[in-house]
């Protein structure tokens, strides 16, 4: 009874933490999939430049998403053990490292745009319009890094209904000025990059003020030790960053391949992308929520209480995922036709909805852990978990699935290569744990 209690208390709490961020993600997911919608009306070549870009937002948003991970790690077990000031100073030292790596970055893409589009495998007749597009969006890039490093802030100190609710804002005011900007004032695709600046900019004006006001942020760094913060910071950061920037790579590797079929097929596997990002939003969700929870725990020492809490997660995900690849499989035919007006796109993406979503509790597992791994301080465990997701289950599937079975084979790869990642990354979490109850009795 009291083991059903403690339950009970922890599902609550995880409820509590997760709707806010559930709705937010949702709304993010949500414009994404509008971009896309928008897009695909004006026509094959410039969702196909939108699916080129795919995998380099992931790689952008793969950086300040390990940034991210490491802030909320520290700052919520900073909390737990009681000392505030500190993770104040934390907060204000991610932000300043967080804007000069995410201007590095953008930076490097657009300087070695030739490059990258030759490894894609981009087509020449392509190639000016994904340049039109990218100023503009390696800039929303660089102010939604921005933005997401303060609802980070705010996560890591127990509140995920202000950036939930921003997310909301920001969200549905970028998809009133997509049509707006891309019909309207007649920009195109680049109005979708300059519709994403617009909102994000007005959530960055709103975050920062409020994270001031509540004394989450502070900048005399001076006071913080800064060698033994930035160690502290760079421990988590660096291994959970290598760790996010794996599936933009992997996405580069499978685009490539995938681009051997034609612009039809990157263009169907690029909204195929977007939905799968839509998916898995309780996912994402859950990633936002429970590592704070889970570092909190952590510095009180409550390492049972963290075993019943992801042994909850777990269950759900696989439930909920389950439920979510019916779904899609049932209403193939009819998205394929809302997302494109190509026949030749609709038919590949239907032959998508068909199998990938199928894998997305195995694929929901593997992101979790992968969350988890790194809240409870195992950043290399969960690299390991990304590394063997990615290249010894997804891509190899994916080519092994391309080579017997032409495209419809690669996206059966993909099914399987999602579902394996799922048994193993719970297998190395598991191992993790027992090594994290053994320091305990220690």
């Amino acid at each position: 009874m009291q083991q059903a209690l403690q339950n009970a208390s922890l599902g609550r709490q995880l409820y509590h933490m997760t709707w806010p961020m559930l709705f937010g993600v949702l709304s993010l997911m949500t414009f994404q999939l509008t971009d896309s919608a928008f897009v695909g009306q004006l026509g094959r070549d410039p969702l196909a430049a939108l699916g080129f870009t795919v995998p380099m937002q992931q790689l952008v948003s793969g950086m300040y998403v390990g940034l991210g991970i490491a802030t909320t790690a520290i700052i919520s077990r900073t909390l737990g053990q009681g000392d505030s000031q500190r993770a104040q100073r934390l907060g204000g030292l991610v932000i300043a490292v967080g804007a000069g790596l995410a201007l590095t970055l953008c930076i490097s893409v657009w300087l070695l745009q030739t490059l990258i589009l030759d490894l894609l495998g981009a087509e020449e007749t392509l190639r000016p319009v994904i340049r039109e597009y990218w100023a503009p969006w390696l800039t929303s890039a660089w102010v939604g890094a921005m933005v997401y490093f303060s609802y980070s802030i705010s996560r890591a100190n127990g509140d995920t209904k202000l950036p939930g609710y921003m997310m909301i804002v920001s969200s549905l005011l970028n998809i009133a000025l997509d049509a707006l900007y891309i019909f309207v004032f007649g920009w195109g695709l680049p109005g979708a990059a300059w519709a994403t600046i617009t909102a994000f900019s007005i959530g960055g004006l709103v975050m920062y003020p409020m994270l001031l006001k509540r004394q989450w942020l502070r900048f005399d760094l001076l006071q913080l030790q800064l060698a033994k913060a930035a160690k502290q910071l760079g421990g988590i950061m660096a291994p959970a960053m290598v760790s996010q920037l794996m599936p933009p790579l992997a996405a580069i590797l499978a685009t490539a391949l995938v681009a051997g079929f034609g612009s039809a097929a990157v263009a169907a596997w690029g909204l195929g992308t977007r939905l799968e990002f839509f998916s898995i939003v309780v996912v994402l969700a859950l990633t936002m929520s429970m590592p704070p929870m889970v570092g909190r725990l952590l510095g009180a020492g409550e390492i049972d209480q963290i075993r019943k809490l992801v042994r909850i997660a777990v269950r759900f995900i696989i439930g909920w995922q389950l439920f979510i690849g019916l779904v899609w499989l049932g209403a193939s035919g009819v998205v394929s036709t809302l997302f494109s007006s190509d026949a030749n796109v609709q038919d590949v993406l239907v032959s998508y909805l068909l199998r990938v979503p199928l894998s997305y509790s195995g694929l929901g597992v593997c992101i979790l852990m992968v969350s988890i791994n790194n809240a409870l301080g195992m950043s290399m465990r969960a690299l390991l978990i990304s590394v063997l997701r990615l290249f010894g289950c997804y891509l190899p599937m994916l080519w092994i699935g391309s080579q017997i079975g032409g495209l419809p084979g690669l996206m059966t790869g993909a099914l399987i290569g999602n579902l394996l990642a799922g048994i193993m990354a719970y297998s190395l979490y598991r191992q993790g744990q027992k090594t994290l109850d053994q320091r305990a009795r220690d």
